[in-house]
């Protein structure tokens, strides 16, 4: 079970992700909002987001991140006015947890957020599982480059919502550490859609792609 974690302070980074990782889950540690948007599109169980960060707001941050992932989010903050705590709830997030605290807490409250999170996801006769990196057609699996799932899991992470081709392309380069333009991602898409043999798909005229639900 992966978990995005949002601290600026070495101190509490070091003892959460050890005690994190002791319990079996894999951290992924930020230590400012930048880095943090860098990862907003990985696929993660569950988001753990300081609110004073060096280089920005966790409110904002949150807001930002919550387009691309639906991962459960726990405010874990100094930061404990009345406003704050209705803020972040209104928000959506989903628990909100004062420092200093117990690690038992933290970990009970993370286990009852992550208890039915599933790593798959499931649209029509296809599936991805997000653990295996894997995806499957009427249960049989369907081979995709490196690039192309990670096209399609970025999709698949945002059903119903139309992904901008430049976000699209930013993350491919990401991989491929070397530029790739516009017409080369129109042939992935075709390619994905090829290998899927399906339509679920849709382009977006002068934005980007949408997976739709089926």
């Amino acid at each position: 079970m992966n978990i995005l974690f949002v601290e600026d302070n070495k101190m509490i980074s070091k003892g959460v992700c050890y005690s994190l990782e002791q319990n079996g889950y894999a951290v992924t540690l930020c230590e400012n909002f930048e880095s943090a948007l860098k990862c907003a599109d990985e696929s993660f169980d569950l988001m753990i987001i300081d609110i004073t960060l060096p280089d920005g707001n966790g409110f904002e941050l949150y807001q930002r991140i919550k387009k691309l992932q639906n991962a459960p989010a726990v405010f874990l903050t100094a930061v404990d006015d009345e406003d704050s705590i209705v803020k972040a709830f209104d928000l959506g997030a989903d628990d909100y947890i004062t420092k200093p605290f117990s690690m038992r807490e933290l970990l009970a409250r993370i286990k009852r957020l992550t208890k039915n999170t599933s790593s798959t996801a499931r649209f029509g006769d296809i599936e991805i599982n997000f653990d295996e990196k894997a995806v499957y057609k009427n249960g049989t699996a369907v081979e995709l480059t490196a690039l192309e799932y990670k096209i399609f899991s970025m999709l698949a992470k945002n059903p119903s919502q139309t992904i901008p081709r430049e976000r699209i392309l930013e993350k491919i380069w990401d991989i491929t550490d070397n530029y790739v333009n516009d017409n080369t991602l129109t042939v992935y898409i075709k390619r994905i859609r090829q290998k899927l043999d399906t339509d679920i798909i849709k382009t977006v005229k002068g934005l980007g792609y949408r997976l739709e639900q089926k």
